[in-house]
């Protein structure tokens, strides 16, 4: 019985393959959807620290607080989020797409309420309302990301194709992070602080520029492979268990993933600190974003050329060496002006961006490996236990980012901080960053398996094994 079902399937999605083959129409409606989730991500990871410090008047180790245990009810969210849309079947419009376009308007609605100051509440008052609307807005984050992330593997099979989206889908990240990194700081600074109008202002636009990128993620989006109902009968969850804790690839490369988010969240809450503190120069925040995303354009063509030559494993290694040294150097040079600071830390970004760049064909590989040794393709389930990891990664980085802004001295109602502080952000900002991303070589070099010759190896063993099916 399971053998003409899956016929059937197959014809089916050649049918669908034979209407519009896989094009420059799927790039771009992907990009679509992380250019609209990182516009309230991003948004979120650049100025909410310092909205809740500066306008609620929350302690920066209470806002830790809130982030990690946010970020590790978000983990839980995904899998569960995962699990239930792996259990679902694909609708005529799909699998994945449909539940992007359900769940986005509530997603930035949610956004939007947490940057809302209500005048004359109380201090408890604003602390609630930051647990509840951070906490529900993470939680409506998962529903529209985790189907995202797993659409990329139903868009197409075919392995180079795949890797291209995901290179599209790190353009659409840096996309939005221009346009918040660069206008943000711009618009949302007044005097090197904060403005709670301003900033509510700008949640809305780009609340509302969101939802337009969504709908055209939705639009121009085809999801083509279907799984057969033989093997979603086989699917359990002992099984799926095992064949994780089984996939070694999987296990290092959320290690490498929790530890870059680790990095990157608080890299964007410190930075804030550190410019409009330290350097006294907040508007130089866009400068910053600005250098960060032309590093990673300046990227893009250089990433197939090295991957065919070296590997995906070998050409992020490189990157995260580049980048360790470059911080390691900044922390040193201290009396550096904040735009010679930007100018150093450009050679960093430029080689982080590789890891960036990269890391959506790293999770391909893992979940082909996965069915390499269950037999069962679950996209969503791998891709959700990928997105744990970044979510428990951001919890650290909220947590931590939080209890050591306040650690090192930093004190909102003071007009100018102490020099000890100022030390310490500029350590926050330099030294952490340099030793995370020397671990993260080290895990690629010696505990992540698949180099590029296994790999290939990879990919030819499990074109043999879906044959014998």
């Amino acid at each position: 019985m399971g053998q003409p079902e899956r016929k059937i399937n197959l014809n089916a999605e050649l049918e669908k393959e034979a209407i519009r083959p896989f094009g420059i129409r799927d790039k771009f409606g992907y990009l679509f959807g992380d250019f609209g989730n990182d516009f309230f991500f991003i948004l979120v990871s650049a100025f909410l620290m310092v909205f809740y410090t500066d306008i609620f008047h929350i302690s920066a180790a209470t806002v830790g607080v809130l982030f990690l245990v946010a970020r590790l009810w978000d983990a839980v969210a995904d899998f569960a989020w995962g699990r239930f849309i792996d259990t679902k079947k694909p609708t005529k419009h799909g699998k994945f797409k449909p539940w992007i376009l359900r769940m986005s308007v509530p997603l930035v609605i949610s956004g939007v309420l947490m940057f809302v100051q209500i005048p004359g509440m109380s201090d408890g008052f604003y602390l609630a309302w930051a647990f509840v609307t951070y906490i529900v807005w993470g939680t409506l984050y998962s529903t529209v990301n985790i189907p995202y992330g797993s659409m990329a593997s139903v868009i197409t099979a075919n392995p180079v194709e795949r890797t291209t989206l995901s290179t599209w889908r790190t353009m659409g990240a840096m996309l939005a992070s221009l346009i918040i990194n660069v206008l943000g700081p711009l618009v949302v600074f007044v005097d090197n602080k904060i403005d709670a109008n301003r900033m509510l202002m700008a949640a809305i636009v780009f609340g509302i520029l969101a939802i337009a990128c969504y709908i055209a993620c939705y639009k121009l989006s085809t999801e083509r492979i279907i799984a057969s109902e033989s093997e979603k009968q086989k699917s359990n969850m002992g099984k799926t268990m095992k064949g994780l804790l089984k996939n070694k690839p999987l296990l290092w490369i959320l290690a490498a993933s929790l530890i870059f988010m680790v990095n990157t969240m608080l890299i964007g809450a410190v930075n804030v600190y550190l410019f409009k503190d330290y350097f006294s120069n907040a508007s130089a925040l866009s400068l910053v974003g600005l250098v960060q995303t032309v590093a990673v354009f300046l990227a893009i063509p250089l990433v197939k050329p090295m991957v065919s030559k070296f590997g995906k494993k070998e050409t992020a290694a490189i990157g995260m060496a580049v980048a360790s040294i470059v911080y390691f150097v900044l922390y040193f040079l201290k009396d550096l002006t904040a735009i010679e600071f930007v100018a150093v830390s450009a050679v960093g970004m430029f080689g982080f961006a590789f890891f960036n760049l990269v890391v959506w064909a790293f999770v391909t590989d893992v979940i082909d490996y996965h069915e390499y040794v269950t037999g069962l393709r679950e996209d969503a389930t791998v891709y959700s236990i990928y997105s744990m990891s970044r979510k428990i990664g951001q919890a650290v980085a909220g947590g931590v980012g939080g209890f050591a802004i306040a650690a090192v001295g930093y004190d909102a109602t003071r007009s100018a901080q102490s020099l000890e502080a100022l030390n310490g952000i500029h350590a926050l900002a330099t030294l952490v960053p340099a030793v995370i991303y020397a671990l993260i070589f080290l895990i690629l070099v010696f505990l992540y398996p698949l180099n590029k010759k296994k790999t290939i190896q990879l990919a030819a063993d499990l074109a043999e094994k879906r044959k014998i099916k």
